[in-house]
């Protein structure tokens, strides 16, 4: 059976399997293109490795979406990792990955050797895949692509919890997620979502951490249209708990596959 090959987008947000040709590189000359999860290249053809719907984000960035609790690491993926061992020259994280990832010492935004953090072992750190493959281990960053703290680094207090990898990219979608949307509109919290399946909710009370961490876990297993739905009954649970909060809340803004903030102004 041959493979299909499709022009450059029909398959995008359609489902994939392992084998399928998914772009044709001769039909897209002088166009430079990012390759994320469940992709690979072979000779002048981008093929599926694993099965899920075809993604895009602009400018040329494709990936397979697909929902399961391993994580492949990936190129530019933020992921929520947990400090395991402490090296002279590198921190190793588990990412939930297949292999541990490291962490150098000096990916921080002007990191030195005489100013090296000191993670304990258990530290939770929000960071960025920087190299990724089937050979080594990944290496993480914990600086933006122009060499800035941003949102990454040691995250505090709060709650982290496990989801599936496909819930994470749902927290990460744009428009947001209606959850998401409407915890945000009655609820001063923080969330740094790693793609590698990971959740971490802080805010004022206890409380508000309970509520929405459950919200998330909740919606793993509703769709788009039943999110929508949820949310109304969602606001009600709240009034009925005497969980709510009309407070002004400022929303900071997320970068792209990065962190949704909501802070109390």
């Amino acid at each position: 059976m041959e493979s299909r090959k499709p022009p450059p987008s029909a398959l995008i947000d359609n489902h994939v399997v392992p084998g399928d040709v998914v772009l044709d590189l001769a039909e897209m000359t002088n166009q430079t293109i990012k390759l994320g999860a469940g992709l690979r290249q072979d000779c002048d053809t981008i093929q599926a490795t694993s099965a899920g719907r075809l993604r895009l984000s602009k400018p040329n960035k494709y990936w397979v979406e697909s929902s399961q609790k391993r994580y492949i690491p990936s190129l530019e993926d933020t992921v929520l990792g947990v400090v395991v061992d402490t090296k002279p020259d590198n921190f190793l994280v588990d990412i939930k990955g297949p292999n541990l990832a490291f962490l150098p010492v000096l990916a921080f935004e002007g990191g030195t050797r005489r100013n090296i953090p000191k993670f304990e072992i258990g530290t939770l750190i929000y960071a960025r895949v920087v190299k990724a493959n089937s050979i080594i281990n990944p290496e993480l960053s914990c600086m933006d692509a122009t060499g800035k703290t941003a949102e990454f680094g040691q995250l505090k207090d709060g709650y982290m919890f496990d989801t599936s990898t496909g819930l994470s990219r749902m927290l990460l979608s744009s428009p947001t997620c209606p959850v998401l949307e409407t915890l945000g509109k009655k609820l001063s919290f923080e969330i740094a979502v790693g793609l590698n399946g990971r959740v971490w909710v802080n805010a004022p009370s206890p409380s508000n951490v309970i509520v929405v961490s459950n919200a998330i876990i909740k919606s793993e297993s509703l769709s788009g249209i039943g999110q929508r739905s949820y949310a109304p009954a969602l606001l009600m649970d709240l009034k009925a708990c005497g969980i709510f909060e009309p407070v002004m809340v400022l929303q900071t803004g997320r970068t792209q596959l990065s962190c949704y903030l909501n802070r109390e102004r």
